[in-house]
């Protein structure tokens, strides 16, 4: 089976493309999802993730987020030959401040216009031509609309914030932590999204949408996090209380598993303290 992860030298795509011994599509093996030649390529796979895409939230990057995450994802849909799958990497923040009103985030959660920048819209709107060209060119497709998916740290590429608090952990740099430490994520290691889009690849699902994160079991405050990380490293960690950053919305995030349990039988597997160790 050849597999192709998009992004596959970024922060979660180099350990993804490692576990399936997947090829690389990204700007530093030259090609390019803006370039229409490049996007054809797909055709030669039988499994593309779908994981590039322009992480940024200022509105002055709006334009070239659209384009990328939409454009890019479009052109690559075009070109998917049938009976073939197509993972598209989407996010939890897609819901914006509707998810504060569940204590476990289900897929019906509204994700009407909230105030999302840029970078959530461009996945929602992604994630309808994904369900489109699926149907219209008979191919299988899978959304996961990720919750904190970490990993460790590979070369020139940025870390998520849990990735980062380990690395400050490591270093003795200062952390500071928004809304005081309060917020609460659910987390997932990197191998065990790997071992969710291979339980989809395996599936007989024609068209899936779920949400993906470690669930109710790896669910934690910032500042529990943190604590985590200090007894399983053996180190302190600095944290500064000086500098007052706001806390994030929604305030609590925490996925509710149920759906994707049922449908392709997965569910984490790495512990927080076995997945958090491979951050040290």
């Amino acid at each position: 089976m050849k597999i192709l992860v998009t992004g596959g030298s970024g922060f979660l795509g180099t350990h993804v493309r490692e576990y399936f011994g997947a090829d690389d599509f990204s700007r530093r093996s030259n090609l390019d999802l803006l370039n229409l030649q490049d996007a054809q390529i797909v055709e030669d796979y039988d499994v593309v993730i779908h994981l590039a895409a322009h992480l940024d939230k200022s509105p002055d990057a709006s334009e070239e987020v659209f384009l990328t995450n939409v454009e890019g994802t479009i052109n690559l849909l075009r070109s998917m030959r049938e009976d073939s799958v197509f993972i598209l990497a989407s996010t939890k923040d897609v819901y914006g401040r509707f998810a504060d009103n569940f204590a476990l985030v289900p897929e019906n959660c509204p994700t009407l216009y909230c105030g999302q920048s840029a970078l959530e819209w461009s996945k929602l709107i992604a994630e309808r031509y994904v369900d489109f060209y699926a149907h219209q060119n008979r191919f299988r497709s899978c959304v996961f609309r990720l919750s904190t998916v970490y990993a460790p740290n590979s070369e020139g590429n940025t870390p998520n914030f849990v990735t980062h608090y380990a690395d400050a952990i490591n270093f003795g740099t200062p952390l500071s932590l928004p809304g005081g430490g309060k917020p609460k994520r659910d987390l997932l290691h990197v191998e065990d999204f790997s071992r969710a889009c291979e339980a989809f690849i395996d599936s007989i699902i024609r068209h899936g949408l779920y949400n993906l994160g470690g669930g109710r079991e790896n669910a934690l405050t910032l500042r529990d996090l943190v604590t985590k990380m200090e007894e399983v490293s053996g180190l302190q960690a600095v944290v500064s209380e000086d500098e007052q950053i706001p806390a994030p919305s929604p305030l609590n995030y925490v996925t509710d598993l149920t759906l994707v349990k049922q449908e392709i039988d997965w569910k984490p597997e790495i512990s927080l303290d076995e997945g958090l160790k491979t951050l040290f």
